[in-house]
């Protein structure tokens, strides 16, 4: 890998909503700089970074693209994202390894929901932000007013760096608004106007510099070009670029652009974590101590999974012995490689800023750290969208497992769940778009196809009062019998209650201990005295309970938030065994469970949806259809707002198509999971008559 000087590296990535254009423009950076001798088209199939079947076939971008070539001097590495909202998680990762987000915009369509999504994202990533405005060539262009709806969306931060010389068939190039030319009247806006506005942006980090302007001293251009780059960082100014990437007009000068404005590594602010809490700043010292992570995994069609690494401190050797906070006995690295879209090329060595990826090192994953100390977690939505899977052909169980092991290395926002409640093997994702593609995914590179169905929601079962009651076990058919009896109370055991504050003496006078079960919110105590329950049969009598507790009772599903006292018992000293009190305890906790007032939990989520104004009317009714509580609105920017509210997921389980229908494909949703509450009762009926528990028990 050609050293370069970390003030010379520039780590991009490329997002924005879909047919933006990213990766026609990465195409072009490609060919324009000569890092390729090619004439690639996404159209046409023969795309660098969308090398995919599945790419092919959509003619949009599915997975992350990691490409470099030089230009002005500049080292650059360009990632090209998807533009589907539905496949964020590839951007969060993105948003990791690089320094500056290049974020485009269709100049007909404007901004839309993606576009608004990755601003945010970025931001989140505390990584520089550049606005592009692509496809300057088309018809339909309103400049001045594409200009307005930015500034209205992501702040008056944003200003111009260029503005176009014409429009769809008479774009012929841009003008800067940093140094006016004498001539501008080929120009839609007047860059002069710009210009000063453009310069308060830059000079407001620096009170010296910007004293003087005010006092009628222009700041000379080095001071501009060395405070360009703090802006940007502050985030007191996003520039924005105007290019035409099918007609490459405007591409010389969207290159010198982020040549100037992307964000070198040691202009990002990145922190490390240390054991005690503590927080650092990273120094980007090639001589330091290692610090780099995982940003992304890739498994090409060949099954070698290849990870992708940005080094942020120190440097990362081939073949080398390295630690990893997360690795107990370290990462013995083989190979570097630098990656161009689908093929790779050896390197010795990778410095501070430098991307490479490792193949076949199975115990890297997307957030790994490599070093010493450990890097912040790279933080994915939840995937709320479930499908049942099971594979179509018998005894491809194996052959699925696999591949969707596979799946989930590959993209962190996918989370595979075999539920014991249910005995479903539930594959969730961020829409029925992303399972869809997913599936594609199996078909082709596995050869796996799947049956897929809805999958059960993850109802629990709890109880509303207190009961108590008893369950001998008695049974003799020759030989030895089974003997066992267990008294138990029940009681609600309400969720965050620390166990300790409610197992006290003054509410189980006898106490002698207490057991958790973190994962039901399950307390059970031991009040037994006068060994009427002899202490070697005491952990037979817990399995009981938690049999029971994993069988449900009511509705087969799992019980929650429930306390039982054991205070009494009998045994019989030839027939009791361990088997038999734990059938009388299983048998006990279901006779009480019954009289305790059960009742089932279903799983409610937060939903926010950014939609439309004049959508609003239409979404919460919908909402209040599907039993849902609207928190709030907020503004989204635009004619824009988020409505905030907290609904059962059963009720949300398909709500994409809904929404899609509501606002014509405009708006946008996230599901975060909240809490449990119970079911309304008629539901609950509902839900019992179609789960019928066995009452072979024993």
């Amino acid at each position: 890998m050609a050293k370069h000087a970390i003030q010379d590296i520039r780590n991009i990535a490329l997002v924005g909503h879909g047919s933006s254009g990213k990766t026609t423009l990465a195409d072009k950076f490609l060919t324009f700089t000569g890092a390729i001798n090619a004439n690639p088209s996404v159209d046409d199939g023969t795309s660098i970074c969308d090398f995919d079947e599945e790419e092919k076939h959509h003619q949009h971008t599915i997975e992350a693209t990691l490409t470099h070539f030089t230009h002005g001097g500049k080292k650059f590495r360009v990632i090209d994202t998807p533009g589907y909202p539905d496949l964020i998680g590839q951007v969060i990762g993105t948003l990791r390894g690089v320094d500056t987000a290049c974020i485009v915009i269709d100049a007909s369509g404007g901004i839309k929901v993606n576009t608004r999504r990755v601003f945010q994202e970025a931001g989140v990533a505390g990584v520089g932000r550049v606005l592009v405005i692509n496809k300057l060539d088309a018809e339909n262009i309103d400049f001045a007013s594409l200009l307005a709806s930015i500034k209205e969306l992501f702040g008056v931060a944003c200003v111009p760096l260029n503005v176009p010389l014409g429009l769809g068939e008479s774009f012929q190039g841009v003008v800067s608004t940093l140094t006016v030319p004498d001539d501008t009247s080929a120009a839609v806006i007047d860059p002069s106007v710009i210009h000063e506005g453009l310069i308060e942006s830059i000079i407001e980090v620096d009170e010296a510099v910007m004293e003087r302007y005010f006092e009628g001293t222009e700041p000379t251009p080095e001071e501009l070009a060395r405070l360009m780059s703090r802006a940007i960082a502050a985030g007191s100014l996003i520039p924005i670029l105007c290019v035409s990437s099918k007609t490459q007009v405007g591409m010389s000068e969207l290159l010198d652009g982020l040549a100037m404005c992307g964000l070198a590594p040691d202009a990002v602010a990145r922190e490390i974590k240390h054991d005690d809490g503590n927080r650092n700043l990273i120094e980007p010292d090639p001589s330091g101590p290692l610090i780099a992570q995982v940003f992304r995994t890739r498994i090409d069609p060949f099954v070698q999974k290849l990870s992708f690494i940005r080094v942020f401190s120190g440097t990362l050797h081939k073949d080398s012995q390295v630690p990893s906070p997360e690795i107990r006995k370290g990462v013995k690295v083989g190979p570097l490689l630098e990656v161009q879209a689908n093929e790779t090329a050896p390197v010795d060595t990778a410095g501070p800023g430098d991307i490479v990826a490792i193949a076949k090192m199975e115990e890297l994953h997307t957030g790994t750290t490599l070093g010493e100390l450990a890097m912040p977690a790279i933080q994915f939505p939840t995937a709320m969208v479930g499908l049942a899977v099971t594979p179509k052909s018998r005894g491809d169980e194996t052959k699925l497992s696999a591949a969707l092991h596979k799946i989930t290395e590959e993209d962190s926002t996918i989370r595979l769940d075999h539920d014991p409640e249910t005995k479903e093997l539930v594959l969730n994702g961020m829409s029925e778009l992303h399972l869809t593609l997913i599936q594609e995914r199996l078909k082709r590179r596995d050869k796996v196809e799947v049956d897929t169905k809805e999958p059960k929601i993850p109802y629990r079962e709890t109880i509303q009062n207190n009961a108590e009651g008893s369950y001998r076990h008695k049974k003799q058919s020759g030989g030895s019998g089974q003997f066992g009896e267990v008294h138990i109370r029940m009681l609600p055991f309400p969720h965050g209650t620390a166990p300790e504050d409610f197992a006290t003496k003054d509410r189980f006078a006898s106490m002698k201990s207490f057991h958790y079960h973190e994962g039901s919110n399950f307390l059970w105590v031991d009040s037994v005295v006068g060994g009427s329950i002899p202490g070697n049969f005491m952990p037979a009598v817990e399995k009981g309970f938690l049999e029971r507790i994993n069988r449900g009772v009511i509705a087969g599903y799992k019980v929650q938030d429930v306390c039982v006292e054991v205070h009494y018992g009998k045994d019989h000293p030839v027939d009791s065994s361990e088997q038999a009190f734990k059938t009388a305890s299983s048998m006990v906790f279901r006779e009480v469970f019954e009289k305790a007032k059960p009742a089932l939990l279903e799983p409610i989520v937060t939903i926010h949806i950014t939609i439309p104004g004049d959508n609003l009317g239409d979404v919460n009714s919908d909402l209040s259809g599907r039993r849902g509580r609207v928190h709030g609105m907020e503004s989204a920017g635009g004619d824009l707002q988020t409505v905030t509210a907290e609904v059962p997921l059963a009720e949300v389980s398909t709500y994409a198509r809904a929404l899609s229908s509501m606002t014509g494909g405009q708006g946008s949703y996230t599901l975060e999971f909240s809490h449990y509450e119970v079911v309304p009762g008629n539901v609950q009926q509902e839900i019992v008559s179609k789960s019928k528990v066995s009452e072979d028990d024993v």
